[in-house]
């Protein structure tokens, strides 16, 4: 008899991974479409996003005509940030047919599960957006609204590519100290001054999500350029916070735990930002084990269904090699 079907779901603000397995290990397919964020795309839009992948997961597998619904659906994505959000999300796509059963929660979740083989810990997002979620050993949460700047956030891509626009203009003004961003940051999108990308995020003709982009062009300066490296040491400052005030809430800092970085901006390994966050987090406790997580987050939506499944320590194994291993191949630009 075959092992049942679960469905991993890994859903951000850039783009989205499902993954169809079996509970004993064997990963089916691993499929790859864009962001499904419903902060962005509404409620019906991510679960039209998810939907389309999880037909496209099941022609992949050819395990069985049509989509019987799997044993359990582990859902994690960017934009379930409240309660209320999750219990909408889940009501929703119960009528989508995905699964017997829902796992929902929000991409954290993911995160924490992929670069921690313990289940529980802290981790802090950093992608477009930042967030923070801690879990300690007997399963209470520490979570935050992490709705931007409404909920006191700072941080992530859109925010230091906005903190490099803004520190771009002054210098080119005067209002601020000089810096090289003055010139990098325009000429990212090909323009020469910091006036004239203004004037055309202003008129639309970039659109204003492409902020996000020019993090790498903040955060690639930063050993050269005092500017730059102010805001990324206030992006270090924000994760170290996060991770504290998780820990606080626990009752765990002084603890042995490990501190999960993920997200496109800590992922990109900048040995300057990566090093600040390690000093904040050793100055904390040095019993806090920062580590970047090695495996994307669809191998934590997926071990997340699987520890719910009740699979064992081998299963999980055979799915966490298998899994990197296709989003590895997934990722590759010659796949």
């Amino acid at each position: 008899m075959t092992a049942p079907l679960l469905i991993g779901v890994d859903g951000g603000n850039s783009k989205t991974e499902l993954a169809l397995l079996r509970v004993d290990g064997e990963v089916l397919a691993l499929v790859r479409g864009p962001f499904s964020s419903p902060h962005h795309l509404g409620l019906p839009g991510a679960l039209d996003v998810i939907d389309r992948l999880v037909d496209e997961a099941f022609a992949a597998s050819g395990v069985a005509a049509g989509r019987p619904p799997a044993r359990l659906a582990s859902v994690q994505l960017a934009g379930l940030d409240l309660p209320a959000e999750v219990e909408a999300f889940e009501q929703s796509a119960a009528e989508r047919g995905w699964a017997d059963r829902l796992l929902v929660g929000n991409d954290t979740f993911a995160l924490l599960r992929a670069g921690s083989e313990r289940g529980w810990g802290v981790a802090v997002v950093c992608g477009a957006g930042i967030n923070c979620v801690g879990v300690a050993p007997d399963g209470r949460h520490a979570r935050f609204p992490a709705l931007g700047d409404i909920s006191g956030d700072w941080g992530g891509g859109y925010d230091l590519g906005l903190a490099g626009i803004w520190a771009a203009a002054r210098s080119e003004d005067g209002r601020g100290p000089r810096t090289r961003l003055e010139r990098l940051v325009p000429a990212y999108f090909g323009l020469a001054t910091p006036t004239e990308l203004a004037e055309a995020l202003h008129g639309g003709r970039i659109d204003r999500r492409r902020v996000v982009e020019l993090a790498r062009v903040v955060v690639d300066a930063a050993p050269d350029d005092a500017v730059a490296a102010a805001i990324v040491e206030r992006l270090a400052h924000e994760i170290v916070t996060l991770a504290r005030v998780a820990l606080e809430r626990l009752g765990l800092l002084g603890e042995h735990v490990e501190v999960v970085l993920g997200g496109g901006v800590l992922a990109a390994g900048n040995p300057m930002l990566l090093d600040a966050v390690e000093s904040g987090l050793r100055a904390l406790s040095p019993e806090l084990e920062p580590r970047l997580a090695a495996a994307p987050p669809i191998v934590g939506a997926a071990l997340l269904a699987l520890d719910e499944a009740g699979a064992d320590d081998r299963e999980k194994h055979r799915a966490r090699r298998e899994l990197t291993t296709a989003a590895v191949l997934e990722a590759s630009p010659s796949a």
